[in-house]
């Protein structure tokens, strides 16, 4: 709310109003295994043996789940590699806080109010687009190996730790900043000899037109049968999940007029929008288009569940899917509940979505940096020369005011981008200073079901990485017949 007792004494900085701190990352302490939770006080004081509310990303007022108390946290001054204990920290100041840590992953709010609702949790502009996979050189010190991994994922917030096929992945925003993470990791947060993969590049997988045809996918008892169709997400929705912006909306009446009135879809279709995926935010919708369905609420969450399983794992090569919008055409389900439960439901779902996919004319998206290159006029021929031979092109270039240097942008491919830095210096006599920030995903050229073109090259090295088949299952292992 704008206008209760805490809104006010932010907008104020109020240093007596009550205690609102914003807990953006943790940073590691001296003490082995312990965190400093690093924030900004933005109304009321924070003193030293205060009895404070620690209110995690996931709660909500009223309610106890993630929500923990703390008497006397430590207040300290953040200097550096210095950390200095301070009595009180009045508010606009920036704050580190013991004794907090095993109650918050990343973010979270610590208040004094009883009322206070959540702080917004920050959003990167940044994807975790390049991924390694991590061992130790000596089995037994898995455990430390496994300790930083957790360690790392919470001192910084753009990078993402998980544990795929067997192998621990850490993926972040680039080449350099999982070179720093990964020295991090071994130098300071797990204290072990590491080997590393070479970096990969995440991919995503898309459809570019309508499904050709109603797909039909039957449950394992033959009991159950689900109807569905795909098509691509109208032009500029994806970038507006990857905002928050349409996940955002609990309304779904709001939801629906944004939808209808920006990107021309039916008022009256955008309010039967079951869920969105993968992890019940990401860019693809499962829309509800049926009519008089018996038994339709009572499987609607197993049909959800299959759909979130579908949207991570894509049948292509099992990245997340992106823009994809399934419609549910109609859906059969047994009048016996022992015959339509989850075991049944969630597989025959899954293996429609899959369907419907293959016959939409399916995509490969690949991740794009914006390059932003500071040069002098004299090897400007140099740097064209490195991104033209890394399909990288170039969509603006003036010159600087006062300076005789140029400024050009460029968008390379993420995956040409490894050692484009270090072939730049060496193109340019070390003059040119390239800065890469992730900007957008783009088609990658060719259909990924033919093997000899370059998305199908792609599909099939990232299914032998992972282990699969290199081959892409044929539409007939998903498409049932009446």
């Amino acid at each position: 709310p704008n206008d209760d007792e805490v809104a006010v004494a932010m907008k104020q900085c109020n240093a007596d109003g009550p205690l609102m701190v914003y807990i953006s990352k943790m940073v590691p302490s001296t003490d082995k295994g312990r965190f400093f939770a690093f924030g900004r006080v933005f109304s009321g004081t924070l003193s030293s043996g205060m009895k404070v509310r620690v209110m995690g990303p996931q709660y909500e007022p009223g309610k106890s789940h993630d929500l923990f108390h703390k008497t006397n946290p430590r207040a300290v001054i953040l200097m550096g590699s210095k950390i200095t204990s301070v009595g009180d920290v009045p508010c606009g100041n920036i704050v580190g806080i013991g004794g907090i840590d095993k109650f918050l992953v990343k973010s979270g709010t610590v208040t004094t109010f009883e009322k206070a609702h959540n702080m917004k949790v920050m959003k990167f502009s940044v994807s975790p687009v390049v991924r390694v996979a991590v061992e130790v050189v000596q089995a037994n010190d898995l455990p430390k190996l496994v300790e930083g991994l957790q360690r790392l994922a919470k001192s910084d917030p753009m990078v993402q730790c998980s544990f795929e096929a067997g192998q621990h992945i850490v993926a972040g925003a680039g080449e350099l900043h999982l070179e720093i993470c990964l020295k991090d990791l071994e130098e300071e947060l797990a204290c072990v000899p590491i080997r590393k993969s070479e970096p990969v590049v995440s991919y995503r997988e898309t459809v570019s037109q309508k499904s050709s045809q109603v797909c039909l996918s039957k449950s394992g008892n033959k009991h159950c049968r689900v109807y569905m169709t795909a098509e691509p997400m109208p032009d500029g929705l994806p970038e507006e999940f990857d905002s928050g912006k349409v996940t955002g909306m609990k309304d779904v009446k709001e939801r629906g007029k944004f939808l209808s009135e920006e990107f021309g879809m039916d008022s009256h279709q955008t309010r039967k929008i079951w869920c969105f995926g993968p992890s019940t935010s990401g860019p693809n919708m499962l829309m509800d288009v049926t009519k008089a369905c018996q038994y339709l609420h009572e499987v609607k969450d197993t049909v959800v569940a299959g759909f979130q399983w579908a949207t991570e794992e894509g049948v292509l090569c099992e990245e997340n899917m992106r823009g994809v919008q399934f419609n549910l055409e109609d859906l059969v389900a047994h009048s016996d509940p022992a015959h339509r439960k989850g075991a049944q439901m969630i597989p025959a779902t899954r293996r429609c979505l899959f369907a419907s996919f293959l016959t939409a004319s399916p995509r490969i998206l690949e991740p794009v940096y914006q390059v932003d290159i500071d040069v002098p006029p004299s090897v400007m021929g140099g740097v064209f020369n490195v991104l033209s031979k890394r399909r990288g092109h170039v969509i603006e270039e003036q010159q600087k005011s006062g300076s005789p240097m140029y400024s050009i942008k460029a968008h390379l491919p993420v995956n040409e981008s490894f050692g484009f830095a270090a072939e730049l210096r060496g193109q340019t006599g070390g003059q040119a200073f390239p800065q890469c920030v992730f900007d957008h995903w783009q088609l990658l050229p060719g259909d990924p079901l033919e093997q000899t073109t370059r998305a199908g090259a792609v599909v099939t090295n990232i299914r032998q990485r992972k282990g699969l088949n290199p081959v892409i299952p044929k539409l007939d292992n998903f498409l049932d017949k009446l």
